[in-house]
């Protein structure tokens, strides 16, 4: 077994977690050569080379260079593996690869996850974040194996065959120039074997510990990822679900289509305060729809509501579901026919609207669930169209066109567009405001504000009669905001 190792590393600063990593693939018993793509002339260890250069004058193009090193000693070796210099992938990881190897189709690629370990041995997985998640419908078992899609494809590494990277060159998708797109231009290179070149990134989650690698710097622990004991939860819930003859559809489509796939729905967004303590005081009864981790959720039953979720799939929801929030799986119609007897002082829609061709048909569907004088609370982005200009402003690769919920798969909000589905449903406008999610890197405050600020909330009430609907008042100070 001949294995190709190409190491991308920037600069000084992660030398002493290069050396840590080439010692590991030195200490293999597999005949290994690593080769370091570095933008500086460096001294590395005996057999160890050093290829000096940039594919383009962008200085984040260097990963790209491992390309056309697999291409030209492509039939001199067996495996093929790209990491970065902080990824630690052990001979136990790699055996673990070519072990499942057996059971996958030849469109199918055994993939991994960064783990990082804290001070007290806590365990943090940090490619759990924004609207990254396992993908249900994707869980098979192949032999002694449970394989599961994770869709943040992204793990700073990948492992490819020799026969396997020949297809990719064959697809066109390999061999091309330094980009970016649904990942940014560090990421792209250790993704492409996923996104352009027809193979599915598979983990072996009946044997998850042998499909993480240490990710050296353990940096994210305590801003984004899950520990372990949520990871633990989501797999048990994705190993029931191998156990089900039928595998479950998602509730909805929640990831745009737009560059990085901005304005995805943040299957781990935080707690929102400001947004929750708009709910009514007396508001005891409450129904989300749409509930991902269950963040706000939980909060509102540590108050004393009783909350019931219908929640965006059974895996995200694993974790809430076993700290005591009631769940209603099943498609939008479903949900409604589960809850039919039941009745809401207040309905959330966090964070969900924007997704959905027709968000008027989806509140009119739910509306008669709320108790007379029932409100209804919705979150959405605040001109995404407009903030995803600003954000794409001077940057290079593909543009849309053309800006709608076809091309984008997302609406343009606005406190009007809100209005307008809201009175369309039978509701009537109580209040909006606009506000600055806590994980929002826009522009700073100034006269603008307004325009920008990351987030648009509305609050309606149920309207039982028409005449109401038609004189409601509008106390927001944005009833005439243009489109």
């Amino acid at each position: 077994m001949r294995i190709l190792v190409a190491i991308a590393n920037y600069g000084h600063a992660n030398d002493r977690y290069l050396d840590r990593v080439i010692k590991e693939y030195r200490s293999m018993q597999f005949g290994v050569d690593v080769v370091v793509l570095s933008d500086i002339e460096k001294a590395v260890p005996p057999a160890v080379e050093c290829l000096v250069g940039l594919p383009t004058k962008d200085p984040w193009s260097l990963p790209f260079l491992h390309k056309k090193l697999f291409l030209d000693r492509l039939n001199l070796y067996d495996l093929f593996i790209y990491s970065e210099d902080d990824i630690l992938i052990t001979e136990e990881n790699i055996r673990a690869f070519l072990d499942v190897k057996s059971v996958l189709k030849e469109d199918e690629i055994a993939g991994f996850l960064r783990v990082e370990y804290g001070p007290d041995g806590e365990r943090n997985f940090p490619e759990a974040h924004g609207h990254f998640r396992w993908d249900c419908e994707s869980v098979r078992v192949r032999g002694r194996y449970t394989l599961a899609h994770f869709t943040n494809e992204h793990s700073a590494c990948y492992i490819l065959t020799q026969q396997q990277l020949a297809k990719a060159i064959a697809s066109g998708g390999f061999l091309v120039a330094p980009h970016e797109g649904e990942y940014d231009l560090l990421c792209s290179a250790a993704t492409d074997p996923y996104t352009q070149c027809g193979f599915r990134k598979f983990i072996a989650i009946s044997h998850i510990e042998q499909f993480w690698v240490h990710h050296l710097p353990n940096k994210y622990i305590g801003h984004f990822g899950v520990d372990q004991h949520e990871l633990g939860s989501q797999i048990s819930a994705l190993l029931e679900i191998a156990s089900r003859e039928q595998r479950p559809c998602p509730l909805l489509n929640t990831e745009t289509s737009l560059w990085h796939k901005m304005y995805s729905k943040d299957f781990y967004e935080p707690i929102r305060n400001e947004v929750l303590s708009l709910i009514p005081k007396s508001a005891v009864r409450i129904l989300s729809i749409g509930s991902a981790s269950g963040a706000n959720e939980l909060r509102l039953l540590e108050t004393g509501k009783r909350v019931v979720a219908v929640p965006l799939d059974d895996v995200i929801s694993s974790e809430s579901a076993a700290r005591g929030l009631q769940m209603v799986s099943g498609d939008f119609d479903t949900a409604r026919a589960k809850i039919a007897s039941m009745r809401f002082d207040c309905i959330l829609f966090l964070n969900v609207l924007q997704f959905v061709h027709r968000p008027e048909h989806l509140l009119r569907l739910f509306v008669d669930a709320l108790a007379p004088g029932g409100t209804v609370l919705i979150t959405a982005p605040n001109r995404p169209y407009v903030r995803y200009w600003w954000r794409r402003k001077g940057s290079s690769g593909p543009r849309h066109r053309r800006l709608s919920f076809e091309t984008t798969r997302i609406h343009n909000i606005s406190t009007s567009v809100i209005r307008s589905w809201c009175v369309e449903s039978g509701l009537s406008m109580e209040r909006t405001s606009k506000v600055v999610s806590p994980r929002t890197n826009g522009p700073k405050q100034n006269r603008f504000s307004s325009l920008f600020a990351s987030d648009v909330v509305a609050l309606a009430r149920r309207v039982d009669n028409p005449n109401e609907r038609k004189g409601s008042k509008r106390n927001d100070g944005n009833a005439g905001e243009p489109l």
